[in-house]
């Protein structure tokens, strides 16, 4: 006994038709100019996401979070002090000698 009711079948051609004939498209690069910033690290960053270029949407998230966390890296870099230059001296200067009499 079949569970369907009869002339409701649907012929095998027609089913057939429902179906997609082809697979999902390959990514594609959204070929976004990236302007130099002049900053080597942010540079780098702005590169990488190129990387997720080639990568399916899934794969998007690790891309964006890494160079994030690299811009982020690179703003705090900014804001740190750099060191006072250390003290230079001509060549041809006598030695200088601290109050104690050594020489540096």
């Amino acid at each position: 006994m079949s569970d369907s009711l009869p002339g409701t079948e649907i012929p095998e051609e027609e089913t057939a038709a429902v179906e997609p004939e082809y697979g999902p498209a390959a990514p594609v690069p959204l070929n976004v100019p990236r302007t130099p910033t002049g900053n080597a690290d942010v540079d780098a960053q702005l590169e990488r996401l190129g990387d997720a270029d080639h990568l399916a949407t899934d794969g998007h998230m690790e891309v964006y979070e890494d160079v994030h966390r690299g811009l982020r890296d690179a703003l705090t870099a900014l804001d740190a002090r750099p060191a006072p230059p250390a003290p230079t001296r001509h060549p041809t200067a006598a030695p200088q000698r601290d109050p104690s009499g050594r020489t540096f």
